[in-house]
């Protein structure tokens, strides 16, 4: 009886034991993980809270005619010149004037008929960024502006402003020397060249000048050979 006791006694499995305290072991680590996890969202929180903070406090330069808050005093000097109307950048060659240095700059390429932004879809070339996004427009389809009253649609929404005014007819930009009207202030500064003489696009080729761009883009071609249009009758 003694040796069949012994031998039930040897056949105990001491795992059950060894199992449980893996398991405790286990549990313990995925509550630390849990813990220091929450500390690092806390602290995340904590890190937003305070740059927001921070941002706000340091938009300590508010314009006194909208209450629009900037964080240096010269980005706040330029916003007035919207409500001042003040351009102190005047073009040199056509004496159109701009808010910003940076609106001139961009506004010069017109006469030096420089293009840096390239478009990798079909290879024309822009003065500006701007420009180059709203013409991917194009490419992708994407018209979101709808005129309510013949379904035409538009990529950019100064072309749309443009079109409904041909609906309305609204010529709120008169000539001062003859009276005539426009539903564009382009339309009434180009027209208005007619009574200055002014010519600001010059040939680069021959120093020809001209009214309009597109009158320029069509001359030098008389210089470069460039031939766009193909019969499709051929």
């Amino acid at each position: 009886m003694e040796f069949i006791k012994e031998e039930i006694e040897d056949m105990s499995d001491p795992e059950p034991s060894r199992i449980k305290h893996e398991d405790t072991e286990e549990q313990i680590d995925q509550v630390r993980v849990k813990e220091q996890r929450q500390e690092l969202n806390e602290v995340e929180e904590e890190h937003r809270n305070f740059t927001i903070q921070r941002t706000k406090a340091r938009k300590t330069h508010t314009c006194t005619q909208c209450g629009k808050s900037f964080t240096e005093k010269g980005n706040l000097n330029i916003h007035m010149r919207i409500h001042t109307g003040e351009k102190p950048y005047t073009c040199t060659q056509c004496g159109k004037s701009f808010s910003q240095a940076s609106t001139l700059s961009v506004h010069l390429r017109i006469h030096s008929g420089e293009k840096p932004f390239n478009c990798d879809q079909c290879g024309k070339d822009f003065i500006s960024s701007s420009h180059l996004k709203d013409h991917l427009k194009a490419h992708s389809d994407e018209r979101p502006y709808v005129c309510s009253l013949c379904g035409k649609n538009y990529s950019r929404p100064d072309s749309f402003q443009k079109h409904k005014k041909t609906h309305n007819e609204v010529r709120d930009h008169v000539c001062l020397d003859c009276g005539k009207s426009f539903t564009t202030a382009d339309s009434l500064k180009q027209h208005q060249r007619i009574h200055t003489g002014e010519k600001p696009y010059i040939c680069s080729y021959c120093h020809k000048s001209f009214t309009q761009s597109g009158s320029l883009r069509v001359h030098e071609r008389v210089h470069t050979g460039e031939k766009p249009y193909d019969c499709t009758q051929l």
